[in-house]
Formats: C-alpha cells, structure tokens, sequence
C-alpha cells in the first residue's frame, strides 16, 4: 500500500477519534478496541485489503512498539508519587516478581502439554505474555500523582515492573531455543541477565532521573534559564537512559521506569507530600505562567506535571498505530490449535491463580484481589517482546505458532478487558465510597 494510502487511512482514524472520542469515553468501549476493530476489517479476517506480514516488518514493529512501551514506563513512573518505604510497594513488587514468574511458569507447562511447542519455545511464549500492558491498561491504573487508591497503585506499579522483569525469561527461552548463551549450568543467564541487567537497569534510571531533575530545578530557580521546553526534557529522559541502558546491556525498560520514579521523587522532596491543584492545571497546559516554572517552590511540581500531560498525549498517539497494526496483522482464519484453550486458560484460570498466590497475606482485600487478578491486560508490552524474539533468530515453524497465538490474545485482552474494565471500577469504586 502506498504511502498516500497510509496517510488517508491514518488521518481518517485520528479524525473519527478526534471528534467521537467524547462519545466513546460514555460507552463501555475503549479507543483500542476502535482502533483494532477497523484493523480487523481492514485486514485479512474481513476485507483482506491490507495485509502486514509481522515477520516481514519485525524490525519496524519492535521499534514502534519499544518507543511505545518505554514512554508509557516513564508515564507511570512519573504517576507513582509514593515513598518507596510505603507499604503500598509491597503489592506491585509481589505481582511484578512473584506472579510474573509462576505465570511464565504456568504458561510454559501449557505451551509443551497443550500447543506441542519445545521447552524453550514454550518458556518464550510465557515470558511475551506474561507482563501486563502499561499502555492499554491507562483506564485502571492512577489516574493522578500521589494517589494512594490500592488498587490503581497495584495495577500501576505492576505494569511498570513486569515489563522489565520479563525481559530476563525472554532471554531464557532464546537461550533454551540456542539463540542465547546461557553459560554453564545457566549460571551466566543468572549472573547477567537476572541480576546485573535488572540491578543495572534501576540503578542507572534512578542516577538520570535524579540529576536531570536536580540540574533542571537548579537552573529554573536560580538562573530562570531552561524554561518552556518540558517536552524535549522527557524525551531526553527517556532516550538518554533507556539508549545507555541498552548499550551497557542492562534492561532499558526498567532503567525509563526507574527514571520516572526519581523524578517524581526529587519533585515530591521539594514540593513536599501535596501538590496544589493549580500547579496541576498549568503543567496541563490549562496555563503555563512562566512564575510557576521558575518559583522555588512550584517549580518542581509544574515540571513533572508538564512532562506527565505530555506523555500521555504522546502515549495516545503512538496506541492508535500498534492496535491499529495488531487488527492488521491478525487472521483469525489461521490460528494454530489449542490457541483459543490458551487464552481461555491464561483468562480464566493462569492469571488469576498466579495473583492470588503471589497476593497471599497481601494488604488487598479478596475484591481487590479478584479485580487485580481478572485485568491483566496484555497489550503493546507482548508485541515488543514478539518481535524482538522474530529479531533474534526465532525460528519459522515456531513463529507460525507463537506470532498468531500472541496476536489473538492481545485482542481478545483489548475486547473481553475493555468491555468489563470500566464497570469493573466504577462499581469498586462505588463499593469503596459506601
């Protein structure tokens, strides 16, 4: 399809969302399950006008999809303006590492029993859909910094941790597959995938995200200087630590995530434990004083609140592209069988036995705990991790399997999550008030 073609297709979509996207936010749909739908009968399933081949446009689809992730990583780094000592921690970190790892588990023992796959293709599988989406999942997840809602905080927190605790059993089953040296006894996997790449990826974010807070605070309020320009002070961020991240070899997700979180925690030192409603709106564009920026007081609050409305902005934009993409991709007249038992299975019976074990003792009530273990929503986070591996020498008769497997269930997480999201929290939320 020509490049013509792309823009009057692509403009058409941003231009039905633009003026009907006030009449989606009042039904229970979500813009993704828009954007995927017109994919669909655009694509192969109905009308088979256009056709992307994701073997074919691997490298382009994992750089969409990874600038996709990291700004949404940095997004909800930035919305978590909780103390790292709260006892709210306790709860992402659990679903990040302990549930992440027995739903790898589970996924994998389904993937040889169930699809057929070798040990190494099925571990993959697990660790591609195992991380929850930062990117769909915005509808559930804090909605402004410093709230200290739970079950917001836990969906948050989990989505900006497990796309980077993943990425150590992606390398795990290329490694099982000979993609991927694991060392003797798999100990090289330990020692430098495990530990020095995610240690490595937290320290280095943390170290970006509190010097450029720190200098940009300096040179606002002492010297009024570096004012007006929040947007390229985000991306800056999250190119710089996520490039450097990459090229030291330690995970970049994490490191973008750790960069937001530290930033968010130097303005949270400055500004103390509230941040006033005015300074929200103007780093939301509703007015940008140029007082507000430069003040020793406000200052710190305006700028992560500017970075914050931008991001978002940015993630919107970027979402419209990759479900888009994921409709145009998808067949469902060629799906490997035992795809629909998997995703039934990952739904109804791996996500919420991997949470409620990895949530035993938890702080959560069992509502919470049922609500966090039904949206786990998969998304944009299991399309990188896809093509990264199609990128890495994936060999073709297991991408015949894994690639539709993957692609089926994002969209149904994009239709069945949608749909039962927003009712889901509106009627917590009515429960919690009552």
């Amino acid at each position: 399809m020509a490049f013509e073609h792309w823009c009057i297709l692509l403009g058409a979509l941003l231009l039905a969302m633009g003026l009907g996207g006030s009449l989606i936010s009042k039904l229970p749909v979500t813009a993704a399950m828009f954007y995927f739908a017109v994919g669909l009968i655009v694509g192969p399933t109905v009308l088979g006008a256009i056709h992307i081949d994701p073997r074919h446009q691997s490298v382009l689809l994992e750089r969409l999809s990874e600038v996709a992730v990291v700004v949404s990583l940095f997004t909800a780094g930035l919305k978590l303006r909780i103390r790292f000592s709260d006892s709210l921690w306790n709860v992402p970190v659990r679903l990040a590492f302990l549930s992440m790892a027995l739903t790898v588990g589970m996924i994998a023992v389904v993937g040889v029993y169930l699809l057929g796959l070798p040990l190494g293709a099925a571990v993959l599988l697990g660790a591609i859909l195992a991380p929850t989406d930062p990117v769909l999942a915005s509808s559930v997840q804090i909605q402004k910094a410093g709230e200290r809602e739970p079950l917001r905080f836990a969906l948050t927190g989990e989505a900006g941790l497990n796309d980077g605790t993943s990425f150590p059993f992606v390398m795990l089953g290329l490694g099982l597959l000979g993609l991927h040296d694991l060392g003797d006894l798999g100990l090289q996997w330990v020692i430098v995938d495990v530990l020095y790449a995610g240690a490595g990826g937290l320290i280095l974010g943390a170290a970006f995200g509190f010097l450029t807070g720190e200098v940009v605070l300096y040179l606002r309020r002492k010297h009024r200087e570096g004012v007006g320009y929040d947007e390229f002070l985000a991306l800056g961020l999250i190119a710089l630590s996520y490039g450097v991240a990459v090229q030291i070899h330690v995970y970049g997700f994490l490191s973008v995530f750790a960069a937001g979180l530290a930033l968010r925690a130097i303005e949270r030192r400055h500004s103390g434990e509230k941040t006033s409603p005015e300074i929200i709106l103007a780093g939301k564009g509703a007015h940008r004083p140029h007082e507000a920026a430069v003040h020793p007081k406000k200052a710190p609050a305006f700028m992560t609140e500017a970075i914050l409305y931008f991001n978002q902005q940015a993630e919107h934009l970027i979402e419209v592209a990759l479900v888009f993409s994921v409709g145009l991709m998808l067949s469902l007249g060629h799906l490997p069988g035992g795809a629909w038992a998997l995703a039934a299975l990952i739904l109804f019976v791996i996500r919420p036995l991997a949470s409620f074990i990895g949530l035993y003792g938890s702080t959560l009530d069992r509502p919470q705990q049922c609500i966090v273990s039904w949206l786990g929503i998969r998304g944009i986070g299991s399309i990188y991790y896809l093509m990264y591996a199609l990128n890495h020498g994936l060999p073709g008769p297991l991408a015949d399997k894994i690639v539709p497997i993957t692609l089926l269930i994002v969209a149904i997480s994009v239709f069945v999550h949608g749909i039962t999201a927003t009712p889901i929290m509106q009627r917590y939320h009515t429960r919690s008030t009552n």
